[in-house]
This record gives structure tokens, C-alpha cells and sequence, in this order.
């Protein structure tokens, strides 16, 4: 291995010796502590410490990185103490993330490191996004993410790496290629001759370096930054390594051929710069073991410390309180305000507009949302106000889009993404699920991005443009999810929710667009997120519903005057309104549940279920459920209108009047 000093001055190449080493001893102990039984599980990166030492080296301080499992030199490299670490690896209390993540499913944005999540390559988009930032604000600064050689083959490497190069952002990927995805072969995850033939396709600059050469690692990502400021242009560095360990401790290394040690066990990246730094005459041997004593010292007294906490005493308030940033919702006064009739679609363009103009850091992103003016034109002329940095086309990638939205929050931004269809947000899902919901609970940053979801049916739009998918995500917690029946809660709601720095899913009713119109305030006012509106008084039936079911209700109120019906407008679907749900049930004492969403999952049953637990005692008649067939959304205009609840609203009033 050749080592090129350049204009190291000794004490540089001393101090990269010290960072080399330090992850590589805390490894030997972290080995010898698992074989003890002290500490559970153990993703080493023996033999690739050189990737994640150099390029946390060539970064600034202040600019974010996104590393994987075996990246413990990006983290000791920012100086994160090593007692801490230990605790999180540990899940103590005192950890990075309270005891709720495990090993480096973490971050700290006082270090700059953004935490993995278990799915590996939906950090790549994050990374765009943090890039995204530093580009709108023309500070000159990269961010970094890590990849290893098996996560090239996810969907989000594609969508990451084309979106930057689209977009033109100044993000670093590294991907470590150390010629296994767990026990799967390079060989039979991709077929060109090198990871870094792939940059071809995107457009972007790709190299591929020596990964076990600290030199070369530290050399090449700090021209790779300086590229990435001048060009504002991504770059992907391929970096030939390999991992003398297994993918986890207990999976062993019986499936890799054992010359392949051989062969690499002669590159070891901390071996070799040894012995440069010896034979350089930097550093003799009573030195080295002078290092060596230090930092053997640090890492017994840090394990001392990581060692010393108490179990976790669980405080179910505290862990309730954790999965959202703190935020009051609150209905602003309208007084004084002009009112102006809008249609849905008009006021949820106008609550846009209000929210561009108050916060100057609000993005907005989705496919064909600038020029073109989005699918239903929700966006039409915002480009033409706003600019293109902040009405921003994107490519067809919602799982990056929604990853960029993230990044751009870490980074201090707001940001809306348009998902075309709500039927869409699948191929975004994980994004959604396991990276915006969960954020905040898992290590304390939030999620500042709203979602908007054109859904349900009534046009004629067949099984994938016409889905009700709200339940999906009152399931997870962290995420908000709200649901507007009419113009004027739209514009407020949206407004809210682009001022709630939590994530939130708000949908649109397609066919509500622009058939239902109201009076609308002019100007900027919010409504409360988590509380429902009662839109009807009655005596006989309770109806709880939401969405185009409060037309329904409202059609159907208006040709049985004889039937006084209570009528419960939810809003919000996640948080539940639940003292206004326990009050509409109280009124009547007969209850029914309307949603277009399919019976079996809907939200229904989970209200049902509260109001049996909670409130049995006020009803008169079991509760009934009224909701969409059990099928996909079928496509012939006859077949949907049976296959819409409100086909059923009548018979389900009936049964429920008679009983």
C-alpha cells in the first residue's frame, strides 16, 4: 500500500493515526465484551475503519453525515464521548436516544450526524435533501452519505442519485464496497464491473479509491467536497474495502472463500498506515504504544461510566409526549378578515399561498407541480411568485422526495410534497412510516413536512387513482393526519399544519375539488388540528364521519327532514377528537359510522371500539358501521357508485332508527 503525504505535516499524519486507531480499539473491546455476555449485539467494521476516518476528516464539522452500522469512525471522529455512545449501544437512558433505538440507529444534531434507519438506503435522500438546504442558502457546504455495496440495489440509491444529479446538489456518496451484502456476493447483487460504473447513468462524476488507504480516503473526499462547491454537483466514491467480520457477530464469515482474509488481511488499513508512519520515522514504537496506553485508558474509564446507570424506569407520559415535538395547535380569529366564495381546490391554493408568503423557508415539491401547475392545478402560477428554488418539479420518485423533505427539516426548512395520487404514497411508504413518524421519538429531530393526498372516489378514476388510504397512517404514531370536508376548514387546517413542525398527511377529496363551494376568509388564519366540528344539531342519530361522507350526511339530512341527525365532522383523524366524538354519542345515544374507506381497517372499527370501551352506557342501539365494499375501487362509474358507502348510508340510517 503506497501512502502520498503531500503537505501532511507530521502532526496531522499523528493525529489521523490516533482517529484510525481509536474506533479500532473501541471494536477489539466491544468484541471481547460481547463474548462475556455484556453487550448483545455487535455490527463490527474491523478492516474498513479507513472510510469512515478519512471522510469524516475531510468534512467540516457543521456538515451532515448519514453513516451506516459499521461507521464508528464518523462518530468518534465528532468527538461523540464514548461513555454516551456505549449507553446508546447499550439502550440506557442516558443514550443518544432515551433507551429506544440500538446501536447506530441514532443521530445528534450537535454532531451533525443523521441516524440510520434499518431499511439502509432511505438515508441517501436525506442527504439530498440537507444538500438542498445548503444549496438555497448558498453557504457552500456538502453533506455525506454512506452506502454499503448491497443497498445499491434499493430503489432509493436510484432515486437519491438521480434526484441530486437533476437537482444538481452538492452531496458526497460513499458506498463501501467490501464485496458482500451480508452473505449475498457483489456478483449477484449487480453486474457492471464497478459500483462506480453506475455514476455514468445518472451523469455525475464517480471515482473508485482504495478504501483501506487513510491517505488516499482523506485526500479524495476532501477534492470530492471541493468538487461538489464549485460544480454544485454530487459525486459518487466508490471505496474498495472489506470487513474482516461477519455482517453482525452471530452470523460468522463461514460463507466467504478464506483467502479472501488472506488477501486483505495484508491490507489492513490501520497495519499499514503504521507502519508507513514507522518507517516515515513520524512515529517509533514507544510512541505508538504511548497512543495506545492513552486511549486503552479512555475507553476502560468511558466503560466504567457506561456501565454505571441505572435500569430504565418506563414513564408512559414521557413516552407518549416523545413521538411528537412539542407544538399547540390552536383556531386563530378570523374577525376582521373579508370572505370570499372559493371552491376546495381554490382555498387549499389559497392556504398555500398564506403559508408561502409567512414563512420564506416553506419548499414545496411534487411532479409537475411548477410550470404545469400540478395534476388537479392546485399549484397553478405558484412558480411564477415564488421562483423555482421554491416550487420545485421533481422527478418521479416519491420515496426521495420525501426523504429531500426530510433533510431539508434537519436543516431548519419547511417543505410540502404533493403526492400526485394518495394511491401513490406506497412506493413512498417506508419514507413516511419508518423515517418522518418515527424521527422524532427515536432521537429528538422532527419532521417539518406536510404530505398532500388527493384521494377517494366518485370519478370514474378505477383502482389506482381512487383509494381511501387514511387508515394506513392513523395507525403509526408521529404522524398527524387531517381530512377536510369544505373550503373553509381546508385553508385554516392547511395553514395549521404547515405551521406544526410534525409531519402531516393531509388529504384532498378529488371529487370535492371542485364540486362544493363556501365562504372563505381572506388572509391568514388556522384552525385547530385534533378537533372535530359539529355541522349538524340533532336528537334522533348520531352520524360521525368526515370527508365526502359529510355530504353524504348533508344530502341525505336534506331529503329526510323528518330524521333530526346529530352529524359529527371529524377534521382530523389523527389526533381523534375524542371528547366531541364522546359528546355526539351522548346526544343520541344511537351511533353511526360512515367513512368511503373499505369496512374491514377502517377507522370506523377503531371509533367503534372507543366508543364501546368509553361510552357503552350512553348508547341505545349497537353501533353501525357504514363503509365502502370490501374491494379494490372498480373502475365502471355503475360498479363504483355500489361500490361507495353512500349507496348503503340509507339502509344503515334505517337499521339503525328501527332498532
Amino acid at each position: 500500500m503506497i501512502f502520498d503525504r503531500k503537505n501532511y505535516a507530521d502532526q496531522e499524519l499523528i493525529d489521523i493515526y490516533k482517529e484510525l486507531l481509536l474506533p479500532r480499539m473501541i471494536e477489539e473491546k466491544m468484541l471481547i465484551l460481547l463474548r462475556q455476555g455484556k453487550i448483545s449485539k455487535w455490527f463490527s467494521g474491523i478492516g474498513q475503519e479507513a472510510v469512515a476516518v478519512g471522510a469524516t476528516l475531510a468534512l467540516d464539522s457543521d456538515e451532515y453525515i448519514m453513516p451506516m452500522h459499521r461507521n464508528l469512525g464518523v462518530f468518534t471522529g465528532r468527538k461523540m464521548p464514548l461513555d454516551k455512545l456505549f449507553m446508546q449501544w447499550q439502550g440506557s437512558k442516558e443514550g443518544y436516544s432515551k433507551g429506544r433505538e440500538r446501536s447506530f440507529h441514532f443521530g445528534s444534531n450537535e454532531h451533525h450526524i443523521c441516524g440510520m434507519i434499518s431499511h439502509l438506503g432511505p438515508q441517501l435522500a436525506i442527504a439530498d435533501g440537507v444538500a438542498l438546504a445548503h444549496k438555497l442558502r448558498k453557504d457552500n457546504k456538502v453533506s455525506l452519505a454512506f452506502s454499503g455495496d448491497g443497498a445499491t440495489s434499493e430503489g432509493d440509491f436510484h432515486e437519491a442519485l438521480n434526484t441530486a444529479a437533476v437537482w444538481n446538489l452538492p452531496v458526497i456518496f460513499i458506498v463501501e464496497n467490501n464485496g458482500y451484502g451480508l452473505s449475498t456476493p457483489s456478483s449477484e447483487q449487480f453486474i457492471c464491473k464497478q459500483i462506480a460504473d453506475k455514476g455514468i447513468g445518472y451523469g455525475i462524476k464517480a471515482i473508485t479509491i482504495d478504501g483501506n488507504n487513510i491517505l488516499e480516503v482523506h485526500q479524495q473526499i476532501k477534492e470530492a467536497r471541493a468538487y461538489c462547491i464549485q460544480e454544485q454537483k454530487p459525486i459518487l466514491v466508490e471505496c474498495m474495502t472489506f470487513r474482516m467480520r461477519g455482517h453482525e457477530e452471530a452470523s460468522g464469515v463461514k460463507y466467504v472463500p478464506k483467502e479472501l482474509f488472506e488477501i486483505w488481511g495484508k491490507k489492513d488499513p490501520l497495519m499499514n498506515y503504521e507502519s508507513f508512519l514507522l518507517n516515515e520515522k513520524v512515529l517509533n514504537s514507544n510512541q505508538i504504544e504511548a497512543i495506545r496506553e492513552d486511549i486503552k485508558t479512555y475507553i476502560e474509564q468511558s466503560l466504567v461510566n457506561g456501565f454505571n446507570v441505572s435500569p430504565i424506569t418506563p414513564n408512559t407520559q414521557e413516552e407518549i409526549k416523545d413521538v411528537y415535538a412539542p407544538y399547540t395547535s390552536v383556531t386563530s380569529s378570523t374577525e376582521g378578515l373579508p370572505l370570499k366564495e372559493m371552491k376546495l381546490i381554490q382555498a387549499i391554493s389559497d392556504g398555500i399561498h398564506e403559508s408561502m408568503k409567512r414563512n420564506e423557508n416553506l419548499i414545496l415539491m411534487g411532479q409537475d407541480i411548477a410550470e404545469y401547475g400540478g395534476a388537479f392545478k392546485v399549484t397553478e402560477s405558484m412558480v411564477e411568485i415564488y421562483g423555482k428554488d421554491r416550487v420545485r418539479n421533481t422527478p418521479l420518485c416519491e420515496s426521495a422526495i420525501i426523504g429531500a423533505a426530510l433533510g431539508l427539516s434537519i436543516k431548519g426548512f419547511k417543505s410540502m410534497m404533493e403526492m400526485q395520487f394518495a394511491d401513490f404514497a406506497t412506493v413512498g411508504f417506508n419514507q413516511i412510516i419508518n423515517n418522518l413518524a418515527k424521527i422524532h421519538y427515536r432521537w429528538g429531530q422532527n419532521a417539518d413536512v406536510v404530505v398532500r393526498m388527493p384521494t377517494g372516489g366518485g370519478v370514474g378514476a378505477g383502482p389506482f387513482h381512487s383509494q381511501s388510504n387514511e387508515a394506513w397512517f392513523t395507525h403509526t404514531p408521529g404522524l398527524k393526519v387531517v381530512y377536510p370536508s369544505n373550503p373553509y376548514d381546508a385553508k385554516g387546517l392547511l395553514i395549521s399544519s404547515f405551521e406544526d413542525p410534525n409531519p402531516v398527511m393531509f388529504f384532498e377529496h378529488k371529487a370535492l375539488y371542485r364540486s362544493i363551494s363556501g365562504m372563505v376568509p381572506e388572509g391568514y388564519y388556522t384552525i385547530e388540528i385534533g378537533k372535530a366540528n359539529t355541522v349538524l344539531q340533532g336528537e334522533d342519530i348520531s352520524i360521525i364521519t368526515y370527508g365526502s361522507g359529510v355530504h353524504w350526511v348533508m344530502e341525505y339530512a336534506n331529503n329526510n327532514p323528518t330524521i333530526s341527525i346529530e352529524l359529527l365532522d371529524l377534521r382530523t383523524l389523527l389526533p381523534l377528537d375524542y371528547e366531541a366524538i364522546q359528546a355526539c354519542v351522548k346526544k343520541t345515544g344511537k351511533v353511526l359510522l360512515l367513512h368511503e374507506d373499505c369496512l374491514i381497517g377502517g377507522l370506523g372499527g377503531e371509533i367503534a371500539a372507543w366508543i364501546s370501551e368509553h361510552c357503552f352506557e350512553y348508547l341505545d342501539a349497537p353501533i353501525v358501521r357504514c363503509a365502502s365494499l370490501d374491494t379494490p375501487v372498480p373502475f365502471s362509474i355503475e360498479l363504483e357508485q355500489n361500490f361507495l358507502a353512500k349507496s348503503r348510508l340509507e339502509e344503515s340510517i334505517k337499521k339503525l332508527m328501527n332498532y
